[in-house]
């Protein structure tokens, strides 16, 4: 029986553990991410990868050129989710190391 307790022990620091992860996951989802590349394209993601704005200074707008643009705009993109990963990892990872098996 004494097998028990340590169980129910166990099965308390899981929970616990569970509502950390939870709060940690939800103050990530609502951080704001910002990449600013070459100061004409602004784009802003929150820590769930959800896009919350762009924005595109008009000099940036060249109809003879929208290759550039298009470019800036993914290298803003992928910028906010990078920074997104490598703040998840910080925040999640520290989490993942406590729990056998991950």
């Amino acid at each position: 029986m004494r097998g028990m307790g340590n169980m129910q022990g166990m099965m308390k620091q899981m929970q616990k553990l569970q509502k950390e992860m939870g709060k940690a996951q939800e103050a990530l989802n609502e951080k704001v991410f910002t990449a600013n590349i070459s100061q004409v394209v602004e784009v802003t993601f929150t820590g769930d990868k959800k896009m919350q704005g762009i924005k595109i200074k008009p000099e940036a707008v060249d109809p003879d050129d929208l290759e550039t643009l298009e470019e800036v705009i993914m290298l803003g993109v992928n910028d906010c989710l990078n920074q997104i990963a490598k703040e998840t990892e910080k925040t999640m990872g520290k989490y993942a190391k406590g729990i056998p098996g991950l």
